[in-house]
């Protein structure tokens, strides 16, 4: 047991990384995005593996509208975005940011007053944009992906307002990348659906030839217009999460949304989906492109992926051993130092439980392990309200390397960390999303941590241990004589007794010399 536990605590759950010299770089850092369509400032606590948004401003500029017929930026827009950066840039040194780096993409490079543009901003702000092409684009979205998707394996599309970037994704790293002048403000200048359906398959096609392959799995989407589309998935399956992280759809499942965005007003569908017009007007054009995407890669799953070349940047600042580790554990390490009453606590608590757990697939052992880092970081919300705000931080929190059903799966069981019951709780919403065997379980390791956390606050040798014997129908708990045993009172039994139920057991305490 306790070498499984040594080779689980190695790798990419080794010894905590945010607070080293080389995560402590990465506090503060600054990426400024001048898209086609948005202009945006993310300041970065990048610290722990996860990414955490310190602060995150964008403005719908629409540098690239009309840029197809004009060949240059649309004057309103570089008003705006001048005054936009103007701004970030001064944000950026009152923040007092360890690097900001500025990039601009496919409007700025394709305009022909970019280059004049680039000078003003330099000029008007002090920023240097770097205005690089659509291969390194495509890299950077692709590298955003793996931030939150280590083991993401198929073809990353991010579609911003003047091009389209395409990545295949394979063993943690990017492969080959390709570009495409097939954003939606770019494809609004062609006149008629069918001469605008030849270019995307023409555009479309070209970009698979450039790749060499015609079929992936999964594909990740990136972009602002093809979030909108997966809000109105949700809003017309009335899916009960609204995360759009790792938010997934079938083929079949876009096919029913792209037809229902064609049957609806789009004004009203975006203030029924929170999407702004500037954004929605943009969507029936990124539908269309999305449709032929699918039709020619022809994946089994569409995924969303809320990081693309922002977070990329910061992945690219990232050393290779923090890129490494596990996001979820290593930024719930990071809210455990921070919030937690006795920082340290989770990984002994984890420890203790190991036993109940140990034959659960490794995945799952990483949940309950994230479970034990934030079971007492809510800590000090009013006991009313804990089980309730415990739930809802782990069920819409930033975090990445989180499967929808196994945010619910963490939410339920750190809700059962304060609550026994669930119900006329906010699972009960969710309950959908997770099945019957994994209530269960979670349930379990609630209770787990509910009774592990009496001991938290006295030497973790007095916890003594835990076995578990299914066949016998028994749950062991082995307690030290002396202070060990005197631990155990009333409140600890009553909760020992409610484990045991829940692993449908008998709890029995053996007291042992130490």
């Amino acid at each position: 047991m306790e070498d499984t536990l040594e080779a689980e605590e190695s790798g990419p759950f080794g010894a905590p990384l945010f607070d080293g010299p080389q995560a402590r770089a990465l506090r503060r850092v600054g990426v400024i995005d001048v898209g086609s369509n948005s202009v945006r400032l993310v300041v970065f606590d990048g610290a722990a593996r996860s990414p955490a948004y310190f602060y995150n401003e964008k403005i719908l500029c629409g540098l690239g509208a009309g840029l197809s017929e004009s060949g240059r930026l649309n004057p309103e827009g570089r008003v705006r975005a001048l005054a936009a950066l103007k701004r970030f840039a001064i944000l950026a040194r009152g923040m007092e940011v360890n690097s900001l780096t500025a990039v601009a993409t496919a409007a700025v490079r394709e305009a022909e007053d970019g280059q004049a543009f680039e000078s003003e901003v330099k000029s008007e702000t002090g920023l240097k944009l770097w205005v690089i092409d659509g291969k390194e684009e495509a890299r950077l979205s692709g590298q955003g992906v793996l931030l939150g998707w280590p083991e993401a394996e198929g073809l990353m599309c991010d579609i911003g307002g003047s091009s389209m970037e395409l990545a295949e994704l394979k063993g943690g790293s990017v492969g080959a990348t390709v570009s495409g002048k097939l954003g939606p403000l770019k494809l609004q200048g062609i006149k008629g659906k069918g001469a605008r359906r030849s270019e995307i398959d023409a555009g479309i096609a070209a970009m698979a030839k450039q790749l060499g392959q015609e079929r992936y799995d999964k594909i990740y989407l990136v972009g602002g217009s093809w979030r909108a589309i997966a809000r109105v998935d949700m809003e017309r399956r009335n899916y009960p999460l609204h995360v759009l992280h790792e938010y997934k759809m079938t083929p079949k499942d876009l096919r029913a949304t792209l037809d229902f965005i064609a049957s609806e007003d789009i004004s009203d569908l975006g203030k029924r989906t929170g999407t702004s017009s500037a954004r929605m007007s943009l969507v029936p054009i990124a539908g269309e492109v999305l449709d032929r995407v699918v039709k020619t890669f022809r994946p089994k799953e569409i995924a969303i992926s809320s990081y693309g070349i922002r977070e990329g940047l910061l992945y690219e600042q990232m050393p290779d051993v923090l890129r490494a580790r596990d996001p979820l554990i290593e930024s719930c390490r990071a809210s455990e130092a921070a919030y937690a009453r006795l920082p340290g606590f989770g990984r002994i608590l984890y420890r203790f439980l190991h036993p109940l757990f140990a034959r659960v697939p490794d995945r799952r052992r990483r949940l309950i392990r994230a479970c034990c880092l934030l079971h007492d970081v809510s800590w000090r919300a009013h006991p009313d309200y804990r089980a309730e705000i415990c739930f809802d931080n782990a069920t819409r929190a930033n975090l990445g390397g989180l499967t929808h059903s196994e945010r619910v799966y963490m939410g339920l069981a750190l809700l059962h960390r304060y609550r026994n019951k669930r119900e006329g709780t906010p699972f009960e919403a969710l309950a959908p999303l997770l099945g019957e065997a994994d209530t269960n379980q979670a349930e379990v390791v609630g209770k787990a941590m509910r009774f592990g956390a009496m001991f938290s606050a006295q030497d973790p040798a007095l916890m003594g241990g835990l076995k578990l014997y299914p066949k016998k129908g028994i749950l062991q708990l082995s307690l030290p004589k002396g202070d060990g045993e005197a631990l155990f009172g009333e409140v600890a039994e009553a909760r020992f007794k409610s484990l045991a139920s829940s692993l449908g057991v008998e709890g029995r305490v053996r007291v042992i010399k130490r």
